[in-house]
């Protein structure tokens, strides 16, 4: 695979939304309804995979013959989420990017596991962020650096213990190395001043999700 971003479209909420980010060269990684999805929507996925037991039997012949490539596996013998399985097949891929569609939804548990599944991502230095028509979410270890987006909500929380030396730049409210600590909601409602701005922290691993109401 060339040096390109992969999209993968899981099974939790999706909207017009997710298809707008759809650019040119992307690889569309369809998971489950997220593959049938697609293909609803006049996209073809460079690869569906899955379980398919959230499908109907039809469903999944329409995903296999409208899919350009089509992996099965065993809905009882496996020790991931389809999610899992998709995420640690892009990252193996070393894509340049990996955007998470349809990857939250009504089950907070999965939702949840989503998320972490940003420290795969961290470990192995690949972009990841998390996309929904609201929230848009990423995770760091050193540096972020931000655009004004659709986004404009800002909040930061930590996904390790303690997250020390946080340091902002270019927001309404700046910090200086301050240390953010597992359940504080310092960092929570934040919007850049201008058109960018500037995450830096120095241990720890901190959330970055922008928000929209």
């Amino acid at each position: 695979m060339a040096k390109q971003r992969i999209l993968i479209f899981s099974g939790g909420h999706l909207g017009p939304w997710a298809l707008n980010e759809i650019e040119p060269g992307d690889f569309l990684l369809g998971v489950e309804r997220g593959a049938l999805y697609l293909i609803y929507h006049g996209f073809q996925p460079d690869f569906a995979m899955g379980d398919f037991d959230s499908v109907t039997p039809q469903e999944q012949i329409l995903i296999k013959q409208g899919s350009k490539q089509f992996w099965s596996c065993d809905p009882v013998d496996k020790n991931e989420t389809d999610t899992e399985l998709a995420f640690t097949w892009a990252l193996d891929q070393n894509p340049q990017e990996i955007l998470l569609l349809g990857v939250l939804g009504s089950r907070l548990d999965h939702s949840l596991a989503n998320v972490h599944l940003l420290v795969k991502g961290i470990a192995a230095g690949i972009p990841c962020r998390i996309v929904d028509e609201k929230n848009q979410v990423q995770l760091l270890n050193d540096t972020l650096h931000m655009q004004k987006s659709r986004f404009p909500q800002i909040s930061l929380l930590p996904l390790t213990p303690e997250v020390q030396g946080v340091t902002l730049s270019g927001f309404q409210y700046p910090l200086d190395n301050v240390t953010l600590a597992l359940g504080q909601s310092l960092g929570i409602s934040n919007i850049l001043l201008g058109a960018n701005g500037t995450i830096r922290i120095t241990s720890g691993l901190l959330l970055a999700i922008q928000s929209s109401d």
